[in-house]
């Protein structure tokens, strides 16, 4: 591997066993937004079979790509803000990637923070005699936001202890909160006579699961780099993503056709347990938030110019910067920017596939840091940002761009994520091949 001493590559004493990191993928699915699409799903009239079929196709269409990316972390042992050099050139990475993957994690980071602190509020406020206030509720987000930053401070094996305790446990309060909530309110029946008149149909379906872990699918490189070898990586992905997507998804599904609501916490609570309710909303909210902190300190570290030794620092900013956006409420002004810089970053993965896999033949010792921008790889990149976005329907929730440009509203077609890469990826190749291999 040329030119790759960045300060970011994983030792050899630093790998993990696969199981480790497939425990982070299993505490990154399962969350309360997994089980929300699975209400989504309902929502829209999926049948069962479509149902499952969507979640299968989504996730395996993100296992994929994740597997690619994730290959190519193990085989480089660096994070995707640091590996995307070799395809956008170092400072492409740095100024145009890292940005954007530091802006959503540390939004995201903050609207997990704010959701916990909020429900936490909601719930043990009345338990102490007192009223979920604003202020209340500030304090709230702020304690969850330095605890779950403390976990993502600790780095890769603190992630890995949190998921080894808090899966299995969340596994089971969900199992209780299902089969509770489907013996309290004859859920058999209601399952039974499930059978919606009108289907939004399956790429609806699949765009929803896809929309869900698209961002997860591109940082997977962050955790994948400790893995031993590339069927490490194959396994953690399929094994970590798979059975608690399929499971997550399903149990929203299947609690919103017998309770009417997905909410596991919220059912929990209203089944008079809501000890085993608070549990299940903290742990699904640290599990997942955590990852928001810890790729969202690797990116700023690479935007700072900074080497990984200064992680603690950075990761310690940006969920500080999360933390206070959620403590004050400003969240809630641009969730429809961060929904765009998520819909903007799944693209990378195709110039970064392409770069490594088809022009660099997937050999460890092809890669190496672009100086400067390099030209094949931003003009790909953001080609498929922009069709990812326009097919994938986030423009449409910008108002004034639809007000400018109306055709933005029905361009939808079927998964804008997955359409983003495609393009990202042939696009690189064909400007690979047309452009000179070094660019400014």
């Amino acid at each position: 591997m040329k030119e790759t001493q960045s300060g970011f590559e994983v030792q050899e004493s630093q790998r993990q066993s696969w199981l480790s990191i497939a425990a982070v993928w299993a505490g990154g699915m399962i969350c309360v937004p997994c089980l929300m699409i699975g209400g989504v799903l309902t929502g829209g009239g999926l049948s069962l079979a479509e149902i499952i079929l969507s979640i299968l196709i989504g996730y395996g269409l993100i296992c994929v790509y994740m597997i690619f990316i994730g290959m190519q972390a193990c085989d480089t042992g660096l994070p995707v803000a640091v590996m995307a050099s070799g395809a956008l050139g170092e400072k492409g990475a740095r100024y145009v990637i890292s940005t954007l993957i530091a802006i959503a994690c540390i939004g995201w980071f903050g609207i997990q923070s704010a959701t916990c602190g909020q429900a936490f509020a909601a719930m043990v406020a009345p338990l102490l005699g007192m009223e979920a206030t604003p202020a209340f509720v500030s304090v709230s987000s702020i304690i969850w936001g330095v605890i779950m930053l403390a976990t993502a401070c600790a780095g890769f094996k603190g992630l890995k202890w949190l998921n080894y305790i808090a899966v299995p446990l969340l596994v089971i309060v969900c199992l209780y909160g299902l089969i509770a909530g489907i013996t309290t309110h004859d859920g058999g029946a209601a399952i039974a006579a499930y059978a919606p008149e009108t289907s939004a149909g399956l790429v609806y379906g699949i765009s929803m699961v896809v929309a869900s872990f698209a961002l997860g699918g591109v940082i997977s490189a962050d955790y994948c780099r400790f893995a031993k070898s590339r069927a490490d990586v194959v396994k953690s992905s399929i094994v970590g993503v798979m059975p608690a997507g399929l499971f997550m998804l399903l149990t929203g599904a299947l609690m919103s056709i017998v309770t009417g609501q997905y909410d596991i916490s919220a059912i929990l609570v209203s089944l008079g347990v809501p000890i085993l309710g608070l549990i299940a909303l903290v742990l699904a909210t640290w599990t997942t938030n955590v990852t928001n902190a810890y790729s969202g300190g690797l990116a700023l570290s690479n935007l700072l110019g900074f080497t990984e030794s200064k992680f603690a620092v950075t990761t310690g900013i940006a969920g500080a910067i999360g933390t206070l956006l959620a403590a004050f409420g400003l969240l809630n002004a641009f969730q429809n920017f961060l929904s765009l810089m998520s819909a903007l970053i799944p693209p990378l993965a195709g110039v970064i596939i392409a770069a490594y896999w088809i022009t660099g033949r997937g050999k460890r010792e092809n890669f190496t840091f672009r100086p400067g921008f390099s030209a094949p790889g931003l003009i790909a990149f953001l080609a498929g940002a922009l069709v990812a976005c326009v097919t994938g329907g986030t423009f449409a929730s910008f108002p004034a761009l639809v007000a400018a440009m109306p055709f933005l509203e029905n361009a939808a077609f079927f998964v804008g994520p997955v359409n983003g890469i495609v393009v990202s990826l042939v696009l690189y190749v064909i400007l690979a091949a047309i452009f000179p291999k070094k660019d400014a």
